[in-house]
Parts: C-alpha cells; structure tokens; sequence
C-alpha cells in the first residue's frame, strides 16, 4: 500500500462525502475536483472527516485560476468600481458528454447513446448544470463579494422529456445590496475555451461608481469608471508561479505551510454549497426560499 501526501478526488459528486470519510483515514491531504458536493450536508461532513487529521481539504474550482476573473478579483478589491452590488454569471458548455479526457470531441449522435448511462444526467448521481455550473458561481461570487451571503434564493429549471435532470437554470439572488443573477447551460452553441458562445461566459460586475465585465479565457477585463465611462479594456494579470492552477497552488501552500484561501477554502465554498442547496429547493417548490443555514 502507497502513503500519498495528497490525493485527488475525482468521482461523482454524491460520492465525494464517503471517498473524503474513507481518505481521511490514511492522513493525506484531499483534493477535491469540483463541484464540493451532493449537499451542504456533505460538504459539512467532508470537512469534519479532515478535521482531526489535521490535513487540507481543498476543493477545486479551475476557473478561480483564469487570468481575467484574478484580475477582476484585484480591480474590485482595489476599488476601480467602488462598493460591489451585483454579480452576474452565465456558466456552461455544449454539453459534459461533447468532450472526453483532454476535452477529445464527441459526436453528437454519441453523446445522446451515452445520456441513458452517463452519470451527468442521474439525479442521484448529483447531475444536472445546475450543480455542474451554479457551483462555479457561487462560490466564485461569493470569492468577489468577499464572503458575503444571499439573503433568499428564487431558481427556475428546464424540463426536458426524457431527461431527469436540468440542462438549463436561472437563479436569482437577493443580497442586501442587491439582486445577482447567475445562468447555467449545458447546450450552449459552442464551448467558451474553444469560441465564446452568446451569451458569453463569465461575469458582469455592478459597483456603486462603475461596471466591470470579466470573460472566460479573456486577454483583458472590461471596465466602466465615472472617470471613464466608455467601456475600455484593461489587459489580465500573469499568474505567478504558484497561483496558476488549483494543484500548483495547494502544493505551494503545503510547502509554505500557509492557509488554502479564496474558492478553494472549503468554509467559502460551502457558502457557495449553501447558495446551491437552495436553488436546487427552490426550482423544485417553484417559489423563493430564503438561504438555507
């Protein structure tokens, strides 16, 4: 038997509460492909599972490492558009099945034979675009609105025939500043890291003194001041060396010994859990809720 430092989980999301109780026997670090999990519940019990190990839990969202959401995380920090109110999401690709290992193209005649089996579409399984992208969102926004929690949750859902899960959701957040809006789409017309669809992928930022728009895999953020108010281009940070991906990064906090922060901390990710929980109620009692404990 090996005695790995760290172990990637990478399973079915339903899964993930039983694999981290299993893995925190073996006192390695976990690192947990996303979304956190099934549930808030289970993302409560994975992170009492680590606890007494006193090994990291680290959940794994890639897009935290994509240059134009940084640099959007540092301009709004920094203030470029004054106190935040609103964040917007939209989230999605053509469809889970459309690529394989190393995003290999799927026909789509083949990914409708593998619906029937594939775990992505198995409610039980934890699948659906919703908690496949709203995860992304979430936790993302609650990255930039610095913690912050919604105050109530509205979430409608597609229904396809033939299908037991979502492929399209729209969720609405209520904040004491404000409503947020944040979409997920399996089917959009292309793939964001291959052409940007239309809608575009990513975020749109609403502060007190101006807007910022942050694309998936962008060159440059787009901003709107009082100073300036014509939509201009600010170009994206290089990510040091540390910071460029979600493994690199936990290993360098390893090696550091310092704290695992931002959308990979599994205290703000499960705010982030919290905010899907939610959304996936109210898309099922077709009505608000406010934001579960």
């Amino acid at each position: 038997a090996t005695k790995p430092d760290l172990t990637v989980l990478c399973a079915a999301p339903a899964d993930h509460a039983s694999y981290t109780d299993r893995l925190a026997k073996h006192a390695t670090h976990v690192f947990v492909e996303e979304p956190f999990a099934a549930s808030a519940a289970d993302a409560r019990r994975m992170i009492a599972a680590m606890q007494p190990n006193g090994k990291r839990l680290v959940i794994n969202w890639p897009m935290a490492f994509v240059p134009a959401h940084v640099t959007a995380k540092r301009l709004l920090d920094k203030g470029l558009i004054g106190a935040l109110k609103e964040v917007h999401f939209y989230g999605g690709n053509r469809g889970p099945l459309y690529h394989g290992a190393a995003k290999a193209e799927v026909t789509a005649e083949e990914v409708e034979r593998q619906k029937p089996h594939s775990w992505w579409y198995k409610r039980a399984s934890g699948g659906g675009s919703l908690l496949d992208y709203l995860g992304y969102g979430a936790t993302l926004g609650t990255w930039f609105m610095a913690g912050r929690a919604p105050i109530e949750v509205t979430c409608t859902t597609d229904d396809t025939r033939g299908i037991e899960v979502d492929q399209h959701s729209v969720t609405v957040l209520r904040y004491d500043t404000g409503l947020s809006r944040m979409e997920t789409r399996w089917g959009t017309f292309t793939d964001p890291w291959t052409i940007q669809p239309q809608p575009q992928c990513g975020f749109v930022f609403v502060g007190a003194d101006g807007t910022l728009q942050s694309q998936d895999y962008a060159t440059h953020v787009t901003a709107q001041t009082r100073a300036r108010p014509e939509p201009h281009p600010i170009p994206v940070d290089e990510l040091p060396k540390g910071r460029r991906n979600g493994i690199e990064y936990t290993l360098d906090c390893i090696a550091r010994g310092t704290a695992i922060k931002g959308p990979l901390d599994p205290h703000l990710s499960l705010i982030a859990q919290r905010i899907v929980d939610t959304a996936a109620a109210s898309a099922r009692a077709k009505r608000t809720l406010p934001l579960i404990a």
